[in-house]
């Protein structure tokens, strides 16, 4: 049933980590009924495929400009622990579902505001993509090779890293205090923020001149030798990853250079002539190969797999990180919990509660049109 059942959660529709954020609490076990146009939920009714992540959870189509579709919202707003939101600041306000509306009837309700510039600042009011809050914090001047432009990754870390998982602590943290205070209050959740605070380790190792602005030098970048990614034989890639003196030994001793002559591990100044020996030696086999050397060793090698590959890996399959179900591809549950199991709300086998049921469980009664 997941550590969340019996917490009652209102989505309203929008787009990246808002979504992610609510399957996330869904395969958590709250229940969560999904507030959308009407024409997309009439839509899905006629067998369009849900919105990306918005499977696995009861969708209401709501006219959030009619008053009786205000109303209709404010009974589930009534009813519910937590409001996820991601419009820009002032949108909810104004149709009057804005947090000090809804505090007046519920005030224990959680109100959970993700958004990517945040609810204050001189962007606030400003359109923004992952790409868009990475540019300003720092982070997107790192990702990349030195002398090339910045490497977008992909939209990972301010939108799903940065915001959805943030703004799910900030709820969750929120609900744990309302057990002491029997108080809800607003999250400000911002994908700024959220992938700023990501970047602390690299911050913390800039100011003792451990970490260099300049792209592509640095020991985690891709500057470092051993931390990189390598051509194989066969055109796949692998991965390399040993940091440690130990790991790095052994992965010394599994592409043949243990005892050859080369430079000190961390001697900056001849890494790239410690690159071109890795790279020859890595290019000499292909990456299965490769991977099979490797495979008991703490070498912190692995290839470099494909999405549609990932399913397959041993490990991956075993824990279910990934799974291919029905030749559907979709991620597993995480974190895993000994007593309250989780279920993933994209597996086909997964079963979505109906809009019906959610509503007789969150005793909240609707015109039958409404609710069908």
């Amino acid at each position: 049933m997941g550590p969340l059942n019996g917490t009652r959660i209102v989505e309203f529709a929008g787009i990246g980590p808002g979504p992610m954020a609510a399957m996330l609490l869904t395969d958590l076990g709250a229940s969560v009924i999904r507030v959308d146009r009407p024409a997309t939920v009439e839509a899905e009714k006629g067998g369009a495929p849900a919105p990306h992540m918005s499977a696995g959870r009861p969708a209401l189509g709501v006219d959030l400009k009619s008053e009786a579709g205000v109303a209709i919202a404010r009974r589930l707003v009534d009813a519910a622990d937590v409001v996820l939101e991601g419009f820009r600041p002032g949108v909810m306000e104004r149709l009057g579902l804005g947090p000090q509306a809804c505090t007046e009837t519920n005030p224990g309700l959680v109100y959970a505001r993700m958004t990517g510039w945040g609810q204050s600042g001189p962007l606030a009011q400003r359109a923004g993509h992952d790409i868009s809050y990475l540019s300003l914090n720092g982070a997107l001047h790192s990702f990349g090779r030195a002398g090339q432009a910045p490497v977008p990754p992909a939209n990972l870390v301010a939108d799903f890293g940065g915001g959805a998982m943030f703004v799910v602590t900030g709820i969750l943290s929120a609900l744990l205090e309302r057990q002491r205070s029997g108080q809800g209050q607003v999250v400000d959740a911002a994908m700024v923020d959220g992938s700023s605070l990501l970047l602390s380790m690299m911050y913390e190792d800039r100011e003792r001149g451990a970490w260099s602005d300049e792209r592509g030098t640095n020991y985690l970048d891709t500057g470092a030798p051993f931390y990189d990614v390598y051509a194989c034989a066969d055109g796949g890639y692998v991965s390399v990853g040993c940091l440690e003196p130990q790991f790095y030994a052994a992965f010394l001793d599994g592409i043949g250079l243990a005892d050859a002559d080369l430079p000190d591990q961390w001697d900056r100044q001849r890494w790239p002539e410690l690159r071109e020996r890795f790279a020859a030696a890595l290019r000499s086999r292909d990456r299965d190969t490769w991977a099979e050397i490797f495979a008991d060793t703490d070498a912190c090698v692995q290839p470099v797999l494909s999405l549609a590959e990932a399913p397959h890996h041993p490990h991956v399959a075993a824990r279910g990180s990934v799974t291919d179900a029905q030749g559907r591809l979709h991620p597993g549950t995480a974190p895993r919990f000994s007593r309250t199991p989780t279920a993933a709300s994209r597996a086909p086998s997964y079963r979505e509660p109906s809009l019906a049921d959610t509503l007789k469980e969150w005793g909240v009664e609707l015109p039958d049109e409404t609710a069908r």
